[in-house]
């Protein structure tokens, strides 16, 4: 049998009129509260970071390849889907699925209003799966190769401060730069979605593609570029790199990281909000560990000396405390998880925390539970606590056992 654990277990199931009893249950919440703050936050960070690049993703891929231009707009210079790479880049390692696209800035007229707004035209191998979650009301387009479509998906803030409603027709100008006066299109609102993302729900709408070619009298074979997708967003350095030499010099790949850098530097500001947290919370737990160590020691003083006075080396005496500290942060450990975890899911079931979508794109706190962390957050701390115990223990080889005896 261990000696020092059978002490330490004999220590912790001992007396429970002992005054050091409430400071290990203040010990135990703290540890509790400490882990289940970090088990959460890292959770809404996770959920948060994948939410908005969802969004973002949805109209923008993760990579586009489009024609060399140093003018950023959305009036690209065209380029034909006769690809070496289309759509055969489907059957790379770690890319989910390749699209054309084509944009075309215009105008919306109403009574008494002018909206401006791009039309992102998609033909019929666009992947509706991606940008199904947004649509709110109606349903996504129906496009097929023998005839073009006049349908056309808009945005509830569009729909809401034109006063459009599903159904309804939507008169459309588009001006090119060779003809002095625009040209007209009359569209039909098949369905509205919403993203929660200002910098595209103001603008885009959603329509065939045949739309634009014929708008810009590109042949049917050109487009503004192609969308890639990739199956993990994690990888996606690594694969735009591996795209970008894929399509050669005459073409560009530009990672969506590069077209919209302020919203993922934003996000990535995300992760140091986390750390803090959790350097915070681990520190507070350690500082509680060793004040109910000390305080342990202390009541027990007596018991040191007598274990001394029968040959127990210093050594084995550290280890019963380090061990009395291991099960009470265990105990924490267990009753933090419960409580993380089961915040966790029911938020995602229930959505109970909700948020101001205007302010932080998203209706409620997403949250992604992510076991490796959760695993990763537990093991830290039992190391970051038992290292930091290992210290005040130091203090009972200070014990005199003559005078440690005597104590009262």
């Amino acid at each position: 049998m261990n000696f020092e654990l059978f002490i330490s277990r004999r220590i912790i199931s001992g007396d429970k009129s002992n005054f050091s009893r409430p400071i290990i249950r203040i010990s135990i919440i703290s540890i509790t509260l400490g882990l289940a703050v970090m088990i959460i936050s890292l959770a809404i960070t996770t959920g948060f970071k994948k939410a908005i690049s969802d969004k973002v993703i949805a109209f923008g891929s993760h990579i586009q390849i489009t024609n060399y231009d140093l003018n950023r707009s959305f009036e690209a210079i065209p380029i034909s889907m006769d690809q070496p790479f289309y759509p055969s880049l489907s059957d790379m390692d770690g890319v989910k699925h390749i699209q054309v696209f084509g944009t075309k800035s215009g105008l919306i007229k109403t009574n008494d209003q002018i909206q401006g707004i791009v039309m992102k035209g998609v033909w019929k191998d666009y992947d509706w799966d991606i940008f199904k979650d947004k649509i709110v009301e109606g349903s996504v387009l129906e496009i097929d190769s023998a005839q073009r479509t006049n349908d056309i998906l808009i945005s509830k803030m569009l729909a809401d401060k034109l006063n459009f409603k599903l159904g309804d027709e939507v008169r459309a100008y588009f001006i090119n730069p060779d003809e002095v006066s625009p040209r007209g299109r009359k569209f039909v609102i098949r369905g509205i979605y919403e993203t929660g993302l200002e910098e595209f729900d103001d603008i885009f709408i959603i329509g065939d593609i045949r739309h634009i070619q014929r708008l810009n009298k590109w042949d049917d074979d050109m487009v503004s570029g192609f969308d890639v997708y990739v199956d993990n967003f994690k990888d996606l350095d690594k694969i735009y790199e591996q795209v970008y030499d894929e399509v050669g010099y005459k073409l560009d790949a530009t990672s969506i990281k590069e077209l919209y850098p302020q919203i993922f530097d934003w996000l990535n500001l995300q992760d140091m909000n986390v750390i803090i947290i959790l350097i915070l919370m681990i520190a507070v737990a350690v500082i509680n560990m060793i004040s109910t160590l000390l305080i342990l020691i202390l009541e027990k003083t007596n018991m040191i000396g007598i274990l001394k006075a029968l040959g127990a080396r210093n050594l084995s005496i550290r280890k019963v405390f380090v061990y009395n500290a291991t099960f009470i942060i265990g105990r924490g450990l267990l009753w933090g998880n419960l409580f993380g975890l089961a915040i966790i899911i029911l938020q995602q079931q229930f959505h109970f925390l909700k948020l101001d979508q205007e302010s932080y794109y998203v209706p409620y706190v997403p949250v992604t539970l992510d076991w490796l962390s959760v695993l990763a957050i537990n093991a830290g701390t039992v190391v970051v606590c038992v290292v930091f115990m290992i210290v005040p223990s130091y203090v009972i080889t200070k014990v005199n056992p003559v005078k440690a005896i005597r104590w009262e």
